[in-house]
């Protein structure tokens, strides 16, 4: 097999000054770690977990009130496998360890509103709601929802929270009234942190008759703080304070923190809820802090001082991983709006004028800037050492147009996880080289395969992404999943003792890794399995293509593949394109990859974190109902979808 070439290789020096390398050193000093390379020292981290967790809390700085007895348990049964026993701590204060003059938060919002907090400020702000908390009678076990934009506020909001040993959920403020109850009334908050509106492409949107709907139906609330950014708080709200309220009537409280387990609740995270109500994914705080440490610090090569930015909301997983950029002691950079308004680069130009360090965003995000061919000034891009891709897989076109027009010599880092872990299984590696497709490697501590139906490994071929041992970052469970059946059911029902994550994935003869897919998403014409990334790379390369969506449709028994393209605003799917399309799939693909049927769309589902809702679209085209359409930011077009059955059928 060919080797590819790289785009980007670290030179020596670069990689002698990279945290990774530091750990490196630190390991073999201390730990009985004799390799050179990363591949060595991956596969000392998870043959060896215990030694290279501990390794990973000393070196990365954690802070507890108590030591662990013992780093993991003999037994090491995944799932179940106790870290850090005996352990005391609380994530809050391990995000508020910083320097007092030093800069914690810059918050910007599309309206061109900035602010910023030193961690001085953001410590006495979060003591002032963790006493309003408490007056509250909010307590450890309690839970906490944030139906809030990415602001300074949700960060003090959840930090208080975590403060004191309480459980905090969040969703963006575009949520229906229906998709909120469907997170929220599981969990049952006694607090419910919100805002009057948001800003969004340019417009005003106000949820205040939202927000009272919301509240009117969870009983168990005692409390609702509302954040003002449009100058339209509801002074009528039963139960309603105005976030400025509650920081003035505690000026100043002190600052404590309820010390925890290490696999005590800290954050409730919720499933995409495409197929019925979301479950409900509980994760811990000791799991997460020492995750997020690793893969900031080590993978991202995130340093004290440095800026941090991913376009998120708080309805991700990224926001939960963004903020945690605290505790490596650096800036995080909070954006609310839309990620491309007025155009694609906007946002790009924006953030990189506050000297961001990393930046982050979807894969969607990046094609959009090649489409608008946005070419970074060198200026802008100085402070740049790493730039982070997730939400679906990265194309090779997206990885050369980054090195050619918005930096050539820094770290580009597809990764590759998910809300189920509150983090990635494989990502971005500073000291190793890019190439175009890959993300670089398995993380550190992630025993990472590819395996076949059988349960066998598989070396350079496509199969499924498993992780094969245990790790501090899996879920405690979901919550009210007393027996743990559900949990079990949806990562290890397939291969016992093992997660299989549902990625349809390869192993390169480079240590790296491709994602071709969900697995669930996946294509099987003529019993050949095609992952549905490996046509979506080929239509965009089709300039007259905005994006597309491609399922399989059961026809007899077999099944053939269906294509529908958004066009570019003024193009209209002509025979010639559709001939242009098949010709590139054909050739840049394989003629098995050739859908059958090609077909324009005004639009196409998508989730709230932004992803390309394949299966509810193949559930359309079937005439297969929906279990939950509140998960979709634009549920009306999958209405177009069945009305295309007549032309998809036979």
């Amino acid at each position: 097999m060919t080797k590819a070439t790289p785009l980007w290789v670290p030179t020596e020096a670069q990689r002698a000054e990279t945290l990774m390398a530091g750990f490196t050193d630190y390991v073999r000093e201390h730990s009985g770690f004799e390799g050179t390379d990363y591949r060595a020292l991956h596969q000392w981290s998870v043959d060896s977990k215990a030694d290279f967790w501990r390794s990973i809390w000393h070196y990365c700085g954690v802070v507890s009130a108590q030591p662990p007895t013992q780093t993991l348990d003999h037994e090491q049964a995944f799932p179940g496998a106790q870290w850090f026993a005996g352990a005391r701590l609380n994530f809050a204060e391990n995000c508020l360890k910083g320097g007092s003059d030093q800069l914690a938060i810059i918050e910007l919002l599309e309206n061109g509103r900035r602010c910023q907090l030193t961690f001085a400020e953001l410590r006495q702000r979060v003591a002032s709601v963790r006493s309003f908390l408490v007056a509250h009678g909010v307590g450890k076990g309690d839970t906490v929802a944030g139906m809030m934009p990415n602001i300074s506020d949700t960060v003090v909001a959840m930090l208080a929270t975590a403060s004191v040993g309480a459980v905090w959920s969040s969703c963006s403020p575009d949520f229906g009234t229906e998709g909120a109850l469907d997170r929220f009334g599981q969990i049952n908050p006694v607090v419910l942190f919100t805002c009057d509106g948001y800003y969004y492409s340019g417009k005003r949107f106000s949820i205040g008759a939202r927000v009272r709907q919301i509240v009117d139906q969870l009983p168990s609330l005692k409390a609702v703080v509302v954040s003002d950014l449009l100058g339209e708080i509801d002074s009528g709200l039963e139960q309603g304070h105005a976030f400025t309220d509650v920081l003035d009537a505690f000026p100043d409280a002190p600052l404590e923190y309820t010390q925890v387990d290490f696999h005590h609740p800290l954050y409730i995270l919720y499933s995409s809820g495409t197929t019925g109500k979301p479950k409900c994914i509980v994760h811990s705080v000791g799991g997460t802090l020492l995750q997020h440490l690793k893969e900031h610090q080590l993978h991202s090569d995130l340093r004290a001082g440095d800026r941090l930015f991913f376009y998120t909301t708080c309805g991700w997983m990224m926001w939960n991983w963004l903020v945690s950029g605290l505790a490596s002691n650096a800036t995080v950079v909070l954006y609310d709006g839309a990620p491309i308004y007025p155009t694609a680069s906007a946002l790009f130009e924006r953030i990189m004028s506050e000297s961001v360090t990393a930046f982050g965003a979807s894969a969607r995000f990046i094609a959009a800037l090649q489409q608008e061919e946005f070419v970074a000034r060198p200026e802008q891009v100085d402070t740049l050492r790493i730039m982070l891709s997730t939400g679906s897989p990265l194309a090779h076109e997206s990885f050369e147009y980054v090195y050619r027009s918005i930096k050539s010599d820094f770290c580009l880092a597809s990764i590759c996880g998910g809300t189920d872990i509150v983090s990635s299984f494989v990502l971005g590696n500073p000291t190793l080289p890019v190439y175009a497709g890959q993300i670089q490697c398995a993380g550190l501590g992630m025993d990472v395969q590819v395996w076949d139906d059988t349960g066998a490994r598989l070396q350079h071929q496509k199969g499924e992404l498993v992780c094969a041992s245990p790790f501090p970052s899996a879920p405690i469970g979901f919550w009210n999943d007393v027996d743990g059946t559900r949990y079990h059911e949806a990562y290890f029902a397939r291969f016992p003792g093992v997660w299989a994550h549902g990625d349809f994935a390869e192993e390169t003869p480079e240590g790296g890794f491709i994602i071709h897919g969900r697995s669930d998403a996946v294509l099987n014409p003529g019993g050949v399995r095609i992952g549905t990334a490996e046509i979506y790379r080929q239509v965009e390369m089709i300039p007259e293509v905005l994006e597309s969506v491609c399922v399989g449709q059961v026809v007899g028994d077999d099944v053939r593949v269906i294509l529908f393209v958004v066009m570019q605003p003024g193009q209209v799917l002509t025979e010639a394109i559709v001939t242009k399309i098949k010709t590139q799939i054909r050739q840049g693909a394989s003629p098995r990859h050739v859908p059958a049927v090609i077909q324009a769309m005004p639009d196409i589902p998508k989730t709230r974190s932004g992803k390309i809702a394949e299966i509810p679209v193949r559930k359309a085209i079937h005439g297969e109902p929906i279990g939950n359409t509140e998960a979709l930011t634009n549920p009306e077009a999958l209405t177009l979808f069945y009305r295309c059955l007549d032309t998809h059928s036979g």
